[in-house]
């Protein structure tokens, strides 16, 4: 008898449990770093940086997108070493590189410094996030899968939450300090963390079970075998090489979903802050920085627990295509509809809904890709995802800069976001169909 079969399902908890304790704490500390660093610049620009930079909202979306260009040219090729040299090594280098970047951002001169590092920082940290789903797929096994990356990207939300408050005092406390701008000290103090934490990571982490000195030696077996016959499974049913898995359509539509998931958290989390500012103009409000950073926490905030619940009940019930499209469905209605209400507070349930709707989908949606992909293939779809969806980073805050610009309201901007939430959700139910296509095609495939 095998050591999967004699394992029972309390034995089977212990040790994913154990796992989950000795690594997602640090991950997501790590990922709260990475967060905050890419989007601190949504704060920036309403308090200080677009008047002294003279940027206008279509800069400024473009300044803030372009991050994602930088991001898309690296990103397969970044994941595909991670999958070769280890995590450990590779996260330390890019939290290096990164670190020393987003700490240059508080010295920019002008528009054209702010654009090019916002592009070097994009370079930076090309594969820092699908590193770490897939490193996700080295440890936990597919039935606890989807429950564990949304524990890691719980850092969203808590980053945007915590880091709306923080990013908000650094800029009020920080003004005048080394000489500094509000906004350049709080870049100044944000981009040191990641640095730091590149040194614990080289030390902290293991790349694989096998070599997990914190397990015990039945422990570290019990969670090979399992893992290496879920790989041995999956390359069975599908046996998609790196070059099929960079190409497929399904691994491009799923991209297309991810797009969609990513444009409503984007648009979100660098026009959010100023959103809120212009409820000054809308309904007459007088909001501080520090307010306006405590506001926009709260739709965070509630979408973080949302995340976790409804990944787990993901992973309880075994579906994951509603489980992805109902939440995207809920705030792509919701969003454009916040900007015509009467009064602020119902504005911001609105806003907090579509928060909601994009923090559930996004743990299940990358529960869907390691269904039928491994190894090399993993490393590779999961980063051509990561990387095309992730052009909706760009995407989102340009145009809704651009049509604010054109426009002079944010709602033209929020339609457009809602309107790509939708489709993405119309995607991914039409993708139930593809699993049964894809065993057909491999059977005709061992037939012939």
């Amino acid at each position: 008898m095998s050591s999967v079969d004699a394992a029972s399902a309390g034995v089977q908890n212990r040790i994913v449990r154990k796992v989950a304790v000795r690594l997602m704490p640090f991950l997501c500390l790590l990922y709260f770093v990475n967060y905050l660093d890419r989007v601190n610049i949504g704060f920036a620009g309403p308090n200080g940086m677009n008047d002294e930079l003279g940027l206008s909202a279509t800069v400024f979306g473009f300044a803030s997108g372009i991050f994602f260009i930088g991001y898309l040219v690296l990103e397969v090729p970044s994941n595909l070493a991670l999958h070769r040299f280890g995590a450990r090594k590779w996260l330390a280098r890019i939290m290096i590189t990164w670190g020393l970047v987003a700490t240059a951002m508080a010295f920019v001169p002008n528009a054209t410094a702010l654009v090019v590092l916002r592009f070097l920082l994009g370079v930076a940290e090309a594969g820092f996030f699908p590193g770490i789903i897939l490193y996700l797929t080295y440890w936990f096994p597919a039935a606890q899968r989807a429950k564990a990356v949304a524990l890691f990207m719980t850092a969203i939300p808590v980053s945007s939450a915590i880091g709306a408050t923080v990013s908000s005092a650094l800029i009020s406390a920080g003004h005048g300090v080394f000489g500094l701008s509000g906004w350049r000290f709080m870049f100044l103090v944000e981009g040191i963390p990641a640095m730091l934490l590149a040194v614990a990571t080289w030390f902290y982490l293991t790349d694989r079970p096998s070599e997990a000195k914190w397990l015990t030696a039945d422990e570290r077996a019990w969670l090979n075998e399992q893992l290496e016959a879920e790989r041995k499974q999956t390359e069975a049913a599908h046996s998609w090489p790196l070059r099929k898995a960079l190409t497929h359509p399904r691994i491009l539509a799923l991209a297309f979903v991810y797009f969609g998931i990513a444009y409503g958290l984007y648009a979100l989390g660098f026009f959010l802050p100023t959103i809120i500012k212009g409820f000054e103009q809308q309904y007459g409000t007088d909001l501080s920085t520090m307010q306006t950073g405590l506001i926009t926490a709260v739709p965070y905030v509630i979408g973080a627990v949302a995340m976790v619940l409804w990944a787990g009940h993901g992973d309880r019930t075994r579906e994951r295509v509603w489980h992805v499209a109902l939440p995207m469905l809920l705030g792509g209605a919701c969003i454009p509809i916040a900007l015509y209400l009467g009064n602020p507070f119902s504005a911001m349930v609105a806003v907090t809904i579509c928060a909601v709707g994009v923090c559930a989908a996004l743990p299940t949606f990358w529960a869907l890709p390691s269904n039928f992909l491994a190894g090399a293939a993993a490393a590779g779809g999961i980063a051509l995802i990561n990387s095309l969806g992730n052009i909706s980073g760009f995407a989102a805050p340009y145009i809704t800069g651009a049509l604010k610009d054109a426009t002079g309201s944010q709602r033209t901007g929020l339609w457009v976001v809602g309107l790509v939430m939708i489709a993405a959700a119309i995607t991914v139910i039409a993708l139930r169909a593809a699993p049964k296509t894809e065993q057909a095609e491999t059977s005709a495939q061992q037939e012939g």
